[in-house]
């Protein structure tokens, strides 16, 4: 056990040097910092226009915002940890996984006594407390700059806020192991790369169209796609609705933050997302020792 808090250690240190993901990660925090602002100016927008509308005698309608939760205001981080977060995790992991392999680090730690599982499970405990402590810091700037903008929130919002983000944390973890099981086993280094977003493209964009026949810019919503209901997209639906995680992820995401358009099953869509980090752990950990002593082709 020490051995892997050992290599968890060396891993943190290692991630906060590397400038890329950094970057990365600066931007995720940034839009989720500006989502919820964002989200109040256009609900504010609406509100003044209806006020308008019915000073003019326009419409009797009720304001569509009155009766919103505030958690509503933070709608479009969802689609910020599908397309930012999510290809930040990747680059973190991939990156993590080249450093060591470059450096040759991973042959010096495998001389010592110390088994495969264990540089594995360290590799991905120091990811795993890296995403941990930017996940954490970012639902505390969502939490104050909902209560700045809305009041402060109450237990029930906030405890549905924390859900919210502990499953943040459950998506970016998969797609860092994922990028970090890459990193490890991929003969050439731009590989290391290109496969796990190609594997992120795929599920985000592709299983989504496939699925459900929308148009690719609809997909950058944080509502999901609705499913087709007749025809050949409705049989692939059935097929491939559970394995686009993304949309799994906005619609749980979209029950929590109480998005009135979002419908659908959210212990479905967590019991996939969290099947899917089994499934990327599983494969990591299945990676022979041998291959983690391998060099880059390129």
């Amino acid at each position: 056990m020490s051995a892997v808090r050992s290599i968890a250690r060396h891993e943190v240190t290692g991630l906060r040097r590397e400038r890329l993901p950094k970057v990365l990660l600066i931007l995720f925090v940034v839009m989720v910092m500006l989502s919820s602002f964002i989200g109040w100016l256009a609900s504010t927008t609406v509100t003044s226009v209806w006020r308008e509308s019915v000073r003019v005698g326009l419409t009797t309608a009720p304001n569509p915002f009155a009766d919103m939760s505030p958690l509503y205001f933070s709608r479009n981080t969802v689609i910020y940890v599908v397309l930012i977060g999510a290809l930040a995790a990747i680059v973190l992991g991939a990156m993590s996984g080249m450093r060591d392999r470059r450096a040759r680090v991973t042959d010096l730690i495998l001389t010592r006594p110390v088994s495969g599982r264990e540089f594995l499970a360290g590799k991905a405990l120091g990811l795993g407390a890296v995403l941990a402590g930017i996940t954490t810091l970012v639902s505390m700037i969502a939490w104050v700059t909902l209560a700045v903008i809305a009041g402060p929130l109450g237990w029930g919002a906030t405890l549905r806020l924390l859900a919210f983000f502990a499953l943040v944390l459950v998506v970016l973890q998969t797609f860092a192991l994922l990028g970090l099981l890459s990193g490890l086993r991929s003969r050439e280094q731009t590989g290391a790369l290109l496969l796990p977003i190609s594997i992120w493209a795929l599920i985000t964009f592709v299983l989504p169209q496939l699925s459900t026949g929308a148009n690719p810019v609809s997909l950058l919503n944080p509502v999901p796609a609705p499913p087709a209901t007749d025809g050949a997209f409705a049989v692939l639906h059935a097929v491939l609705g559970p394995l686009s995680l993304t949309e799994q992820f906005k619609t749980v995401s979209g029950l929590l933050l109480a998005n009135p358009d979002v419908i659908g099953s959210a212990s479905l869509a967590v019991a996939v997302l969290g099947f899917a980090l089994l499934l990327v752990t599983g494969a990591l950990f299945a990676t022979p020792r041998t291959a983690l002593r391998t060099v880059f082709h390129d």
